[in-house]
């Protein structure tokens, strides 16, 4: 089974398994991101083997949310991503997938692949599912280093690095909060500090970077 949102990518794997004998099927992609909980049922009730699984889904959203339960149910989930990030690739791994290709290899490659799992063999190294699920470890520690960071900030620089990621300048936030611009820009050299940045720019990047939800603001 193949859930990949690139029509032309998809329509080639399609073909070239079918003309190695599989039964394959495609799984439409809804065209919104939803609970994964429907499309996940959708797969498992025609029973795949082996499901080939984009990293990203479109409008659906991440492809991650669906390895660990394929994989609980017995599937074996094939990772073929164009990311180029190997710690995306090791939480893969670590989420339950058998394997992790990337687009630009050949289709023989990811046929190979398949040609093993149904064979019953290995289809990757001890070597390298440790390096994969290493580079996972050394990024989600440093994206919890990040946290500590932001953890850090009080309710009102919160507040600030919430404005300044809606792209607003210090002139508006001190508007919004009706508090002199002296203020806000020393609540923003504080935000600099305490996130260990030198620009306003590089503290909205790492607040998106770990996923940070500011606070609620008012319009």
């Amino acid at each position: 089974m193949i859930l990949e949102d690139h029509v032309l990518f998809a329509e080639s794997l399609e073909l070239a398994m079918t003309v190695e004998g599989y039964d394959v099927r495609r799984v439409t992609i809804p065209e919104r991101e939803q609970s994964p909980s429907a499309l996940i049922t959708q797969v498992l009730r025609q029973r795949p083997r082996v499901v080939l699984l984009d990293l990203d889904l479109g409008q659906f959203g991440s492809g991650e949310k669906l390895i660990a339960p394929l994989a609980q149910a017995g599937v074996n989930v094939v990772v073929v991503t164009g990311s180029l990030d190997r710690a995306r690739w090791g939480d893969a791994v670590r989420l339950g997938a058998r394997k992790v290709l990337a687009k630009w290899r050949p289709l023989n490659d990811i046929l190979a692949t398949v040609r093993r799992l149904n064979q019953g063999l290995q289809v990757m190294s001890r070597e390298e599912r440790e390096e994969l699920l290493q580079a996972w470890a050394t990024e989600r520690s440093h994206l919890v280093e990040l946290e500590g960071r932001l953890d850090q900030l009080t309710v009102r620089e919160r507040e600030v690095l919430a404005h300044l990621m809606k792209g607003r300048t210090v002139r508006e936030i001190a508007a919004v909060g009706v508090v002199s611009e002296a203020t806000v820009r020393t609540q923003v050299k504080a935000i600099l500090a305490k996130l260990d940045v030198t620009s306003q720019i590089a503290a909205v990047g790492l607040a998106h970077q770990v996923g940070w939800r500011p606070p609620q603001l008012a319009a």
